[in-house]
């Protein structure tokens, strides 16, 4: 049997394990290490087994993974969040749909600080949501602002998937970084736009807000500064050389400590955000682990090589290359975590990226925003079970259907994305 095609038994092994709910960074393993057992011999793939974890977790790329993620968990259990919400609130005053806006808003800018989509929807939530639903607002409405602003937390740097993605193909996480600006920007104001389109054609689902006074406005933004300072200081530190990315994910988490300790969070809290950063971080790190080992095992298979060889003899132009890897990230994200299919995924279809001759900072983005639809796309949509588990008494049918608004705007933003290059690299 050739390697390519002990290569695709084994891919296709590891998929129906997936399908069965095996854990993800398990069966990338097991795929891994029988498959390079298969094609070279079993004592290197053990030799592999036994170093590849202390390898991976002691590369120094990786560790401002868990420094991100710390950033996002100060800022959620120091009640950060809430305030957040509230300033957003006041600016947006009367505003028919108001708090749809709000809550994109802080979702858009919570975000700019976690760096977890789900740690966005689930914080955001816990806050926007009642006060939406005491306000008039549909359950569609409420959870699907909410499902669909948290998805902007994987593209807002500093973001873990684009960290992911840049230290997968070997590009600059600051260039990805700062790529990532305008199309997370981007996707807040045309999320923002859905709200506001729906309000109008469907008025019922949002009631108008209180009104607010200039000087409940100018209050209000003592809510944002302290988020939106932390998201400049590390942009502006990164796009100016003061600091590497590894050096600002650093500087974030200390910035965010400090403004949760000046706002009273006690040791119990600290305690607790320092336990959920090590549990997210492993699971990560776990994640990273098998692809590492699988990564091995693609190399020896030249299945990277033999797919480019075939869909160059199809003869396909370079969008349609683009066009048939989307629809995989599309349908894998409808059954799989976003951070798990990047890292099984940008492997094995990096190499057509770079044959068809795409830009790779460009790329990543694309791919990103991909990966976002699958947070909100049924049958899995990790951000509206996120949502389900604060809200049990709304049906996940009610949930999806108000995702959809933003599904589209998704697409719509991937479109110009892609029509427009300069959106994604005009920065750099």
């Amino acid at each position: 049997m050739s390697t390519s095609m002990i290569g695709m038994v084994c891919i296709a092994s590891m998929l129906l394990l997936i399908a069965l709910r095996a854990p993800v960074a398990l069966t990338m393993a097991l795929a891994g290490f029988v498959g390079f057992g298969w094609i070279v011999a079993f004592d290197p793939a053990i030799s592999i087994l036994a170093s590849g974890p202390f390898e991976t977790l002691s590369n120094y790329s990786f560790s401002p993974i868990p420094m991100f993620i710390l950033m996002g968990v100060f800022a959620s259990k120091s009640g950060m969040s809430q305030e957040l919400f509230q300033g957003a609130r006041a600016m947006f005053g009367s505003w028919r749909g108001g708090m749809g806006l709000a809550a994109v808003t802080s979702c858009g800018i919570f975000s700019a600080i976690s760096g977890s989509s789900m740690a966005t929807a689930a914080s955001m939530s816990r806050v926007a949501l009642p006060e939406m639903e005491k306000n008039g607002y549909a359950p569609t409405l409420a959870t699907g602002v909410l499902a669909a602003g948290g998805t902007l937390g994987i593209m807002i740097p500093p973001s873990i998937a684009l960290l992911l993605y840049a230290l997968i193909t070997e590009q600059s996480v600051g260039d990805m970084f700062i790529a990532g600006v305008i199309p997370g920007l981007l996707g807040l104001v045309m999320y923002g736009l859905t709200v506001a389109v729906l309000v109008t054609v469907f008025p019922n689902i949002a009631q108008p807000g209180k009104a607010t006074t200039l000087k409940e406005k100018l209050l209000g933004l003592k809510g944002l500064v302290p988020f939106t300072g932390v998201f400049v200081f590390i942009i502006g530190g990164i796009y100016s050389g003061w600091f590497t990315p590894t050096e600002a994910s650093a500087v974030g988490a200390g910035a965010t400590l400090s403004i949760a300790l000046v706002r009273g969070m006690r040791f119990a809290q600290f305690k607790e955000a320092v336990g959920e950063t090590l549990i997210m971080s492993a699971m990560i790190f776990f994640m990273i682990i098998g692809a590492e080992i699988f990564g091995y095992f693609l190399s020896v298979s030249r299945i990277s090589f033999t797919l480019v060889e075939f869909v160059d003899s199809l003869q396909l132009g370079p969008y349609m290359v683009l066009f048939c890897v989307l629809i995989l990230f599309m349908l894998l994200g409808c059954v799989m975590d976003s951070i798990a299919m990047l890292l099984l995924t940008v492997p094995v279809v990096y190499p057509l990226i770079q044959a068809a001759g795409f830009d790779p900072i460009w790329f990543g983005i694309v791919a990103v925003i991909t990966v976002e639809l699958g947070l909100i796309t049924p049958p899995v949509g990790m951000n509206v079970f996120v949502i389900k588990s604060v809200a049990p008494h709304i049906s996940i049918g009610d949930m999806y259907k108000g995702v959809m608004p933003f599904v589209i705007s998704d697409l719509l933003r991937l479109a110009l994305i892609v029509a427009f290059p300069a959106l994604a690299i005009g920065l750099l």
